[in-house]
């Protein structure tokens, strides 16, 4: 062991690649404190390897670690006691484990003053955890059983601006304003696969990617986006979505720049906006298509010497409903810089 760790301070001495805020003494205690369960390579010393070791407990974790990583194991409680030193985790990847959220032990979270990344994929919570670190950006929640998100949760928690809760047991009682409040200043939100029925309440105003797929959305309620100003990327596929639950003007919404809503029931195309770029509306019931009822503008109003009057749809799927080629004329006149038409 003395041999191992002499060869190691040499190496940490001679190579350029060790990270230099890290002092010669923390080199020393982070490797001499490595569990033996887990990797802690030299060249990378803020970090520690405990992955497909088949653990089902956390082992004690050295005080100078940024990055843990602890996925595809069997561990099925967050024990304080193990992670009492690692107040200094930047980034924890807990996902594939058995992790239930009364596993998840008092304060374990909300004492990692520095956590910026969690993830807890693939576990078995119930609930989101609480309460979380204040510094946390990134939350991946998906393939848990979540079906609560506490009120008050995301209290706090201003730098957070991805949250993932994609394939849980949401309902919507369970997405509200109430339950969302604090998230001031969330990019992306994935719901896709879970129970909702209606589009969600209480989004922030500053999410820019919103994903819905695999829910029973049945409609989209007048003026929904109008609390959404910057939504680009929305994505509504395997929904029950028909054209009666999709009000005319609902994605006039300058800001949108890709809009998926392929496998549900929609029997027109909806009103396209003139900003939008990639529009998916394969595997529908869908019988024709017409530059008259879906062109942003009026056909005859479309300059090419304007930029700004020409709609800016570049791609375009329609296969998997009844439509019959070729596409009409005045949609290719219409959408003028469209480069794929599948269908």
């Amino acid at each position: 062991m003395a041999l191992l760790l002499s060869l190691l301070c040499i190496l940490f001495l001679v190579s350029p690649v060790i990270s230099q805020d890290m002092l010669y003494e923390e080199f020393l205690a982070q490797v001499q404190a490595c569990p033996k369960e887990c990797r802690c390579p030299p060249n990378f010393p803020r970090a520690v390897y405990c992955d497909n070791k088949g653990l089902t407990s956390v082992p004690k974790i050295p005080p100078h670690t940024w990055y843990l990583y602890l996925q595809n194991n069997l561990i099925e409680v967050l024990s304080a006691d193990a992670l009492r030193n690692a107040t200094q985790l930047r980034w924890l990847n807990l996902n594939r484990n058995k992790i239930t959220s009364e596993g998840v032990e008092e304060g374990v979270l909300n004492s990692m003053s520095h956590l910026v990344h969690l993830y807890m994929d693939d576990n078995l919570l119930s609930s989101v955890p609480s309460p979380l670190p204040a510094t946390l950006e990134h939350l991946r929640l998906s393939r848990n059983r979540i079906s609560k998100i506490p009120a008050g949760v995301f209290i706090g928690l201003d730098k957070l601006n991805l949250l993932d809760l994609q394939g849980n047991k949401l309902m919507d009682d369970a997405v509200t304003e109430v339950s969302l409040k604090g998230l001031n200043n969330l990019v992306q939100i994935n719901l896709a696969k879970n129970q909702l029925t209606s589009m969600p309440l209480g989004l922030p105003p500053t999410t820019t990617q919103l994903f819905l797929d695999g829910n029973n959305i049945e409609k989209i309620p007048v003026g929904y986006f109008k609390g959404l100003p910057k939504v680009a990327f929305l994505r509504l596929n395997h929904n029950k979505l028909g054209s009666s639950g999709v009000p005319k003007n609902v994605f006039n919404v300058s800001s949108i720049l890709e809009l998926q809503l392929s496998h549900n029931q929609l029997t027109e195309v909806p009103l396209i906006p003139s900003g939008l770029e990639h529009l998916h509306l394969d595997h529908n019931k869908i019988k024709s298509v017409s530059g008259s009822n879906v062109c942003p503008v009026s056909v005859d109003a479309v300059d090419d010497s304007v930029n700004d009057s020409v709609p800016r749809l570049r791609y375009l799927r329609l296969d998997g409903n009844e439509i019959k080629p070729p596409i009409p004329r005045d949609v290719i006149l219409c959408f003028r810089h469209l480069r794929s038409i599948v269908i």
